[in-house]
């Protein structure tokens, strides 16, 4: 048993992360966002990223910001380290609306991931998509496990609206409010 403190990696969004380190936690903020956390077990050997947008197959320019770019990256980047395609097993997280005043964007993020990990043959194991509560995740990338916590729900405020001003102005004797 190692007894050494875990090591907490933060994953901002269009960033992502690989490692074989057991001392290893990854951590993670969602609101409409995505993260995907993939594992092999056999290997021992995980990664998790974040992004924004769901992104078009004809992107080439590589932003991590949308989801083509960042699950082919975590992908490639974990077979680099010695992950086996066929063992991968993916965790999806995140996908909230967070406005109910704008298009759900986290429901496409969360199709677009589904989608993806279909076409790629990656069995998904576990996913918390949807909903109107943003997450925090916490991924260990050595063993696969991943902890999930719910952070308050939506709070829309009403629109701004002017100060109703007074029509004339108010008399305090050597200052005029207007």
């Amino acid at each position: 048993m190692n007894n050494s403190s875990p090591r907490v990696v933060n994953i901002l969004q269009g960033q992502f992360e690989i490692s074989s380190d057991p001392n290893v936690v990854m951590h993670t903020l969602l609101g409409s966002c995505i993260a995907a956390c993939m594992c092999d077990p056999v290997a021992r050997v995980g990664g998790m990223n974040h992004f924004l947008l769901p992104g078009k197959a004809d992107d080439k320019d590589g932003n991590l910001r949308y989801g083509i770019n960042s699950m082919e990256l975590l992908i490639n980047g974990l077979l680099r380290q010695g992950a086996a395609r066929d063992r991968l097993q993916a965790k999806i997280f995140g996908g909230a609306k967070m406005l109910s005043n704008l298009k759900n964007i986290g429901e496409s993020n969360a199709d677009f991931a589904r989608w993806f990990l279909e076409q790629e043959g990656i069995r998904c194991v576990n996913s918390s998509v949807g909903g109107t509560r943003g997450r925090k995740i916490r991924f260990w990338p050595h063993s696969g496990q991943a902890q999930q916590m719910y952070m308050e729900g939506v709070v829309e405020t009403a629109p701004l609206v002017p100060p109703v001003m007074p029509k004339a102005p108010v008399d305090l004797g050597d200052v005029d409010l207007f």
